[in-house]
C-alpha cells in the first residue's frame, strides 16, 4: 500500500477537511483529527499537524496539498546484523523485543507486536520511538493505548520459572529464542490470513546460533525474518515491542517490591547486592530466589555482604 505523510500548518489541514468533507469516515484512533476515504485513497489527519494519505491514489491526492516528508531509507547507523529493505521502515512490520535479562531483580520479559503500514503515524502519534529515549512513566503512559490499537503478545517468565529453566542447562540466550519464537506465533495466528512484509527481531544472537536454540522446536517462524541489532530504532514494531515489553517487566517489579516491602532496584551493580543482603536477612534465601536469577554473580556478592553483617 502507498503511503505519503505531509506536514501542514492549520490553515493548510482546514483546505484539506473542506475537500474531503463529503467523504468523511469515523475513525476512532487516539490522536485522529478527521478522516476521510475515497475510491481509492485514505485521508488522515492526526493532532499533530501530519496528514497521512494511503492506498494507490495516494501520492496523486498528496500531491494536491504539499511535499511528503522523504521516508527513511537507510539501515540506522551502528545497527549490526541481517542486510534490510531500504524501506523497512514504511512497511507492514512484526516486530519483537525483550528486557530484564541483565536484571539480578525480575522476570524476563519478551513482547512482539505487529505495526501495518497504515497505523505507522498512530503509533507515532501515540508516543512511540526508540525506546531508550522514553521514561518508565512515559512507557507506562502509551502502552495501554498501544495495546488496545495493535496486535501483539507479551510473555513473562517469572524467576522462579526462569531459574528452573536456566538449572536445567539452558542459557538465557536459548530462553530469549524461545520466548521471541512463541510471541511472534502468537501474533501471526493472531493475523489470521494478513501477512507482514517481515519480521524484525532485535538481535541478541547471529541467525546461526538463534535458529540452533530452535531446532527441537516443532514450530519455528522463519519466513521473512530479519535479525538485527539497535532494531527499535529501524522500525517502530520494535519500538512498540521493546514498551510493552518494559512494561510488563515494570509491573511485575511493582508486585515483587510490595512482597518483600522495600523497592527493588533495576540492573545488577552494588545498590542490587545492597538490597538483596537486606532480602537475606529479611526473609531468607528461598524468598530470595522467588524474586532473582540466581544464576547471577550478585547472589555471591549478596552473602558476603550477609556474612560481614553477622561476623
Amino acid at each position: 500500500m502507498a503511503n505519503e505523510v505531509l506536514k501542514l500548518t492549520e490553515q493548510e489541514i482546514k483546505t484539506v477537511i473542506n475537500t474531503y468533507q463529503n467523504a468523511q469516515v469515523t475513525r476512532n484512533a487516539p490522536g485522529v483529527r478527521f478522516a476521510a476515504k475515497t475510491s481509492d485513497t485514505s485521508i488522515t489527519i492526526y493532532n499533530s499537524g501530519k496528514v497521512l494519505f494511503q492506498g494507490a491514489g495516494a501520492s496523486k491526492e498528496a500531491g494536491r496539498f504539499g511535499t511528503a516528508i522523504p521516508k527513511v531509507t537507510t539501515k540506522k547507523q551502528g545497527s549490526k546484523g541481517d542486510t534490510l529493505p531500504q524501506n523497512l521502515a514504511a512497511l507492514s512490520v512484526v516486530g519483537s523485543d525483550e528486557t530484564g535479562t541483565g536484571d539480578f531483580f525480575g522476570p524476563v520479559t519478551v513482547a512482539a507486536c505487529y505495526v501495518p503500514a497504515d497505523k505507522i503515524e498512530l503509533v507515532k502519534e501515540l508516543g512511540v520511538k526508540d525506546s531508550k529515549q522514553l521514561t518508565d512513566d512515559l512507557m507506562r503512559e502509551i502502552a495501554p493505548s498501544l495495546e488496545a490499537a495493535l496486535i501483539h503478545s507479551v510473555l513473562t517468565v517469572p524467576n522462579p520459572k526462569y531459574n528452573e529453566i536456566q538449572q536445567q542447562g539452558n542459557s538465557q540466550g536459548k530462553i530469549k529464542a524461545l520466548l521471541h519464537n512463541q510471541a511472534l506465533k502468537h501474533v501471526l495466528r493472531k493475523l489470521k490470513d494478513e501477512k507482514p512484509d517481515y519480521i524484525l527481531i532485535d538481535q541478541f544472537a547471529e541467525r546461526g546460533v538463534y535458529y540452533n536454540y530452535l531446532k527441537n522446536e516443532s514450530e519455528v517462524v522463519r519466513e521473512n525474518v530479519l535479525l538485527a541489532t539497535k532494531a527499535e530504532g529501524l522500525h517502530l514494531s520494535v519500538a512498540a515491542a521493546s514498551v510493552l515489553a518494559r512494561v510488563a517487566f515494570l509491573e511485575e517489579m511493582d508486585r515483587m517490591s510490595a512482597s518483600v516491602g522495600m523497592t527493588l532496584p533495576k540492573g545488577a551493580g552494588p545498590k542490587v547486592d545492597e538490597i538483596a543482603a537486606k532480602i537475606l536477612l529479611k526473609h531468607g534465601e528461598d524468598k530470595l530466589k522467588t524474586i532473582t536469577k540466581w544464576h547471577f554473580a550478585n547472589l555471591d556478592k549478596a552473602r558476603k555482604l550477609v556474612a560481614k553483617k553477622r561476623g
